[in-house]
């Protein structure tokens, strides 16, 4: 093996996966390439031994080709959790087509797709875009030809996060936390353990044709979680569940904002299926790897002192700027 392409690599989990790569001493030597449209972006996998940033986008044919020329394997990283239904499409369907026919054209055999917990056979089950696309995704990918392994992680969890993070950086500045889909159900993962499963299946090719879930040994609903973060980060406040119709018009109200929003309708539908592991497929502990706790990770990093950037990112997310 001598190259591996990372696409979404300069991403939360791109990172842990490329550091894990490169670390790894049945990879030493490999060529571990990560495009992206700025360079800028990825400038932290820069130190990396053996990691190349290569300037390209993933939307172009051409870029493509170029990237995956000469790679023994290409872990696909690349999703999204807001955006319209044609984004959702775009990026979760279209993109998988176009890598399928570059994959072809540079007879690139071996693949690892990242997909998500919660994703049906049926993709017209699903209850929102992100869960349909993601099935149809993998819909694409299955009928490739290619080697591929499926790996369906559960909300995912780390120092980097966005999820766990935010809700304890808001519980530093908001008296109460009103939370729709309160009820919901995850299995949170850690971000450690997602790169694990990936160079696993890197190493390992007889997992070809296999969908693994991976997710931690604990089950929480969103409401526990969001306690969660604020008791390790010190700021625990009191949650207010409400209804999904609340919920909605909030969602609806953050979209004409500016920036990300902190939830969307989308998100909200999503919820609906619970994130959990379905014992029905392999998961991490089948192929050895014992999974973290985030209730022995989180206070780690979310109880970490805030700095001014963090509160002030905090209220902009309050705000949905």
């Amino acid at each position: 093996m001598k190259r591996i392409v990372v696409l979404g690599g300069s991403g939360f989990v791109g990172a842990s996966v490329c550091e894990q790569l490169v670390a790894h001493p049945q990879l030493a030597g490999v060529s571990v390439v990560v495009p992206s449209r700025r360079r800028e972006k990825a400038k932290h996998l820069l130190p990396l031994p053996s990691v190349h940033v290569q300037q390209a986008s993933v939307h172009s044919n051409a870029d493509l080709d170029h990237v995956l020329r000469g790679a023994d394997v290409v872990i696909n990283l690349i999703a999204i959790l807001h955006g319209s239904a044609s984004d959702f499409e775009r990026a979760h369907v279209t993109l998988a087509r176009r890598l399928v026919e570059s994959c072809r054209r540079e007879q690139v055999h071996r693949v690892i797709h990242v997909s998500a917990l919660g994703v049906p056979e049926a993709a017209k089950s699903a209850p929102s875009h992100y869960l349909r696309t993601k099935a149809e995704g993998e819909a694409v990918w299955r009928q490739s030809g290619l080697d591929v392994t499926v790996l369906r992680p559960s909300v995912i969890f780390g120092a980097r996060d966005r999820f766990m993070n935010l809700f304890a950086q808001l519980q530093a500045v908001l008296p109460v936390v009103a939370l729709a889909g309160a009820d919901a159900r995850f299995q949170p993962v850690w971000v450690e353990d997602v790169a694990r499963a990936i160079v696993h299946a890197v190493l390992n090719p007889q997992t070809a044709g296999q969908t693994i879930e991976c997710a931690g040994p604990d089950v929480f609903t969103l409401a526990d979680l969001v306690k969660l973060a604020g008791r390790c980060s010190g700021h625990e406040r009191p949650v207010l569940p409400v209804p999904m119709g609340v919920g909605r018009m909030q969602a609806a109200l953050m979209a004409f904002l500016p920036g990300e929003p902190l939830m969307s309708s989308d998100n909200l539908d999503s919820m609906r299926v619970p994130n959990v592991a379905s014992g029905l497929l392999p998961d991490l502990k089948d192929i050895g790897i014992e999974s973290a706790s985030l209730k022995a990770i989180g206070p780690m990093y979310l109880g970490r002192p805030q700095t001014w950037t963090d509160r002030l990112n905090a209220w902009r997310a309050a705000a949905g700027r």
